[in-house]
């Protein structure tokens, strides 16, 4: 959904980020060898995330929050969800607009202005990182996704391609009734033999409005 707006993602440049690999940024070991060179790279994205604005997608999934009780899970780590107006957001990779101390994260911090550089320290002198979930990280939000899957009665997969892990297990946590309705510009072919799959062929922004609107006119 993100990329609609704007902010490319590692997928989509293939597996680089103008001079950056992947290695070199979004890894614990980045970090500990340039923090220089990582902060510098989460830097230019914030810069990037403040410039974009949420698309049709984003404000659609908000409005449905006034019809059903939504629950959004997000591998982004972007603001555009809560900037469209959701209310209820759970970062699984983290946040670009936040940052927390190198040793623990369990307090979270608004990322100063200028983004972070060597020096800047939380109040116990510990230098902050970005509140990013980089590879080879565990993911601390899975367990409560996985409690909010299960309670669904209709779950929305949008805009993923359901091959990155653990996230893409999300799916196989819903109850048996669960309905499922995805969207995505290509096929998701291992989730066709399923009754209670529905597959939309299309762009988040493009195919969303229209979803919500035929939710909200059944349960009108």
């Amino acid at each position: 959904m993100s990329a609609e707006s704007g902010l490319k993602t590692f997928r989509d440049m293939g597996g680089l980020w103008e001079q950056y690999r992947i290695e070199d940024v979004a890894t614990p070991e980045a970090f500990a060898r340039n923090p220089d060179m990582v902060m510098e790279f989460y830097n230019m994205r914030l810069k990037q995330l403040r410039a974009a604005k949420p698309n049709a997608g984003h404000i659609a999934l908000a409005k449905l929050e006034s019809h059903f009780n939504v629950q959004i899970i997000t591998q982004n780590v972007d603001d555009l969800h809560e900037r469209a107006g959701a209310s209820k957001v759970l970062h699984l990779h983290g946040e670009l607009t936040k940052c927390r101390n190198i040793h623990s994260d369990k307090e979270i911090y608004d990322m100063p202005e200028h983004g972070l550089k060597t020096g800047d320290c939380c109040p116990d002198g510990y230098q902050l990182r970005p509140h990013i979930v980089w590879f080879g990280e565990m993911v601390p939000a899975m367990q409560e996704a996985e409690r909010l899957v299960r309670q669904a009665d209709l779950l929305l997969v949008v805009g993923t391609s359901l091959n990155v892990y653990p996230a893409a297990g999300l799916i196989y946590c819903t109850k048996p009734r669960c309905s499922v309705i995805a969207i995505d510009p290509e096929p998701l072919n291992q989730l066709y033999n399923q009754d209670n799959f529905r597959f939309i062929k299309g762009k988040a922004s493009q195919e969303l409005p229209n979803l919500v609107e035929e939710l909200i006119s059944k349960e009108e």
